[in-house]
């Protein structure tokens, strides 16, 4: 009996070899996953454990009961020899990982052969085979994770139960006693062992692979960041190109391709001499990606390459999503089928995922800039249309007695409906632009209130250069017209004040009419306040566009009474800009 032990426990380097290929195998991973196997799959379970258990069956010692002598391989069974095996393990492994189907399929492949065989014991072997299958499967959870003590029970148990079934079924009864009582209690050890060896390097495996995994996840992050830039312009050429050459040079693979729903729009690596940008998509499994949404791996015939020597053998192709609809596809190429990992599958997805988010963070922030042009165009559609009746009735009256006069006013009623006109257009504009919009208005409105309302001007001119969001004053002046001074018989001033505070320019517009109640004060640029004198509209654009374009130091900072009228200050930070 103690001699047997050592032979078996060698032939546990043979689990080492399984162990390790298995887990090559996708199926495998669907299996360690707890996921649910398609019918392919579940074919290609049960043929492997199938074969695993053959692969067992061969590489056991015959046992001859006649003269109690082992051979070396089991290649061969007379009528009175048995095999001393490690069968159960492939078995025992399948039903443990896959359940009854997979055990109970992987046993009646391994019974068959082990039946066919031949021995006094064949009948009985082929028979626990199946049993063994059904044992595992019973000890199966989906929602747990299998432990090491499972599998060392269940290997050693399924070799107790084989060893009853011998005894039962095999015949002479004596021949089989003596057998169990030889090879028994080594098969049962050895067994036991193998599947819990089993189990521990196939956990050892993918512990490394999910290493690997969260180094690629750090990966994905990593290049996510730096495509960031691109990618926020939205899914062009542009962008496209420059996304895949920072994926290509961080990911070691043939070729890296981006498309939009019709076209390639950039390849970067192997075949890009006719993989070119541009080109209509021509994989049928690119369009079955956009259409369905999901990530597919598509072999080299699948590819559809026009020409014949194209070193790209297959390749994980992703959908681009943007708010759960598919704009593009993100494409991993290497030289063949074999190179697709379940490391590289995760890297794949969980890029395109991100690179997804940042196309969707493109799409908010052009929506954000248009709701800016809208708020632009609030802003002059605000500008009443009688302030127009009444600069031109104001102009037509000084046209007799002061040409002149009546000639600047022109200009300045020009250059006043000019700048609101360009400012959607714009972005950015000069404080020095700004502030002419506002003399224009300022001017015209001094004209008509002749003798009421008085304009002084305090201005650093080094502070002139800041960038400011165009019709961000006139909205404020505007305001100080139409509810500060409105009710005032004379005495009218308003007074624009830009200083250069170093870092920073502060804008100031204060006027000496009626103030504004502390009602409306709390909530006026913050909140619509309607009332009689109008609705808080334009403050509140103004305020939320200096706010999201300056940072929240800039808010508008509002102070107001009855005797001292109303000031109305804002910071801009110094900062280079580009005008739109």
């Amino acid at each position: 009996m103690f001699e047997l032990f050592l032979p078996m426990l060698e032939r546990l380097g043979i689990i080492v070899t399984v162990a390790f290929i298995i887990t090559r195998f996708r199926f495998f991973r669907q299996l360690i996953d707890r996921k649910t196997l398609n019918l392919q799959q579940q074919v290609m379970a049960v043929m492997f454990f199938g074969l695993f258990g053959i692969i067992g069956t061969y590489t056991g010692l015959t046992y001859d009961t006649s003269s109690l002598e082992y051979g070396r391989w089991a290649l061969g069974v007379g009528d009175t020899e048995a095999i001393a095996n490690s069968r159960v393990i492939g078995i025992v492994a399948a039903g443990l990982l896959g359940g009854y189907r997979i055990g109970i399929g992987a046993g009646l492949i391994a019974g068959l052969h082990r039946f066919s065989l031949g021995g006094f014991t064949g009948f009985a072997c082929g028979i626990s085979a199946v049993v063994a299958g059904v044992l595992a499967g019973f000890f199966h959870k989906k929602d747990k994770p299998l432990k090491l003590k499972t599998a060392l029970l269940i290997g050693g148990l399924a070799e107790m139960v084989q060893m009853a079934i011998i005894l039962v079924i095999s015949r002479p009864f004596s021949r089989a006693w003596e057998l169990v009582q030889e090879i028994g209690l080594p098969m049962i050890v050895a067994n036991g062992v193998g599947s819990a060896l089993f189990l521990l390097i196939i956990r050892n495996v993918l512990n490394e692979e999910e290493k690997t995994g969260a180094l690629y996840a750090q990966k994905a992050l990593k290049l996510a960041e730096s495509t960031i830039a691109y990618l926020r312009k939205g899914l062009t050429t542009d962008s496209a190109q420059r996304t895949c050459q920072i994926i290509y040079d961080e990911v070691d693979v043939s070729a890296i391709s981006m498309t939009d729903k019709e076209k390639i729009l950039a390849h970067v690596g192997q075949a890009d001499d006719h993989h070119q940008p541009g080109e209509s998509i021509q994989t049928h499994a690119t369009r079955e990606v956009i259409q369905q949404g999901k990530l597919i791996v598509a072999k080299h015939d699948d590819i559809n390459c026009s020409q014949p020597n194209c070193p790209l053998g297959a390749a994980v192709i992703a959908p681009l999503k943007r708010r759960q609809e598919v704009v593009g596809t993100l494409k991993f190429y290497v030289q063949s089928e074999k190179e697709v990992s379940n490391v590289l599958l995760e890297l794949i997805q969980g890029l395109s995922a991100l690179l997804g988010q940042q196309l969707e963070i493109a799409e908010a922030e052009k929506a954000q800039e248009l709701a800016r042009e809208a708020e632009v165009k609030v802003l002059q559609a605000q500008v009443n249309p009688h302030f127009l009746f009444n600069s031109l009735n104001v102009i037509v009256s000084l046209t007799r007695t002061e040409p002149q006069r009546a000639r600047s006013l022109l200009i300045a009623l020009s250059k006043f409906f000019r700048q609101n006109l360009g400012a959607t257009t714009k972005t950015w504009t000069s404080l020095n632009e700004e502030l002419k919009h506002v003399q224009a208005y300022l001017l015209i409105e001094e004209t008509r209130f002749v003798d009421k309302l008085k304009v002084n001007y305090v201005i650093d001119d080094s502070a002139l250069s800041v960038k400011i969001a165009p019709l961000t004053l006139q909205p404020i002046v505007e305001n100080c017209i139409k509810h500060g001074i409105k009710d005032q018989e004379a005495d009218c001033e308003i007074r624009v004040l830009i200083r250069d505070l170093g870092e920073m320019v502060k804008i100031t517009v204060k006027d000496n009419g009626s103030g504004i109640t502390p009602e409306r004060l709390a909530t006026l640029g913050e909140n619509e306040v309607p009332s009689d004198k109008g609705t808080g509209l334009g403050l509140m654009n103004v305020n939320k566009r200096l706010e999201h374009m300056h940072g929240g130091k800039s808010k508008l900072h509002i102070e107001s009474s009855p005797d001292k009228g109303t000031t109305i200050s804002f910071l801009i930070p110094k900062r280079e800009e580009t005008t739109a």
